[in-house]
């Protein structure tokens, strides 16, 4: 019997390398990658389908409102949002998905889906994030400062995930994410079917 994958969300302030660590888990394991929808501007180098799915706001608003996102949240001043189709089509494959969005879409998808995966990534301390989002070289100082602040709001978060990865290298992060998909794997509450291998 096939089984359905697992929906794994990852949060975290803007600078603490979820984009980065992400890359890594899709190379890795059965993954499959949720593409997101925003309003925001591309950044140099980003790809439509493959980076998000950029949008204007009127068409954002439109999916919205015919219940085609999973999540939605607004952010410095852009909507993000989780087109549904894909995810539930890929979970059914038995791909685990993973999520990458802000706390406020986390946790509406958690009273959707109650047992998806939540991990927060951060980085090492606030100095270190700073210095992430300084050599981005993408935003002006008021918007790094914005996201810092920010930052600090979301650590308030932290209690209602059930994992916090340090993402101090990469390669160590994706492998904490990969141990922690696999221990939920193994759950009692996730093969329950098991016990017909035994009738």
């Amino acid at each position: 019997m096939k089984r359905e994958g697992m929906l794994v969300i990852i949060s975290g302030p803007s600078g603490s390398g979820k984009g980065t660590v992400v890359k890594e888990l899709v190379q890795k394991e059965n993954f499959a990658l949720s593409v997101s929808a925003t309003t925001r501007t591309p950044r140099t180098g980003e790809i439509e389908g493959v980076h998000y799915y950029f949008y204007d706001k009127e068409t954002f608003e439109k999916m919205k409102n015919q219940n085609e996102l999973l999540e939605w949240a607004e952010f410095c001043g852009n909507y993000y949002g989780t087109p549904k189709k894909y995810v539930e089509q890929k979970m059914a494959e038995g791909k685990n998905v993973i999520l990458e969005i802000e706390v406020q879409g986390a946790l509406q998808i958690k009273k959707l889906y109650s047992d998806c995966i939540l991990v927060f990534l951060v980085p090492p301390d606030i100095k270190e994030l700073e210095k992430r989002l300084t050599q981005r070289g993408t935003e002006d100082k008021q918007t790094i400062n914005r996201r810092m602040n920010r930052a600090i709001e979301e650590m308030e978060f932290v209690p209602q995930y059930d994992y916090i990865v340090i993402n101090d290298t990469v390669e160590a992060a994706a492998e904490a994410i990969c141990a922690i998909v696999k221990a939920e794997s193994m759950k009692s509450s996730r093969n329950i079917n098991i016990k017909q291998n035994f009738i």
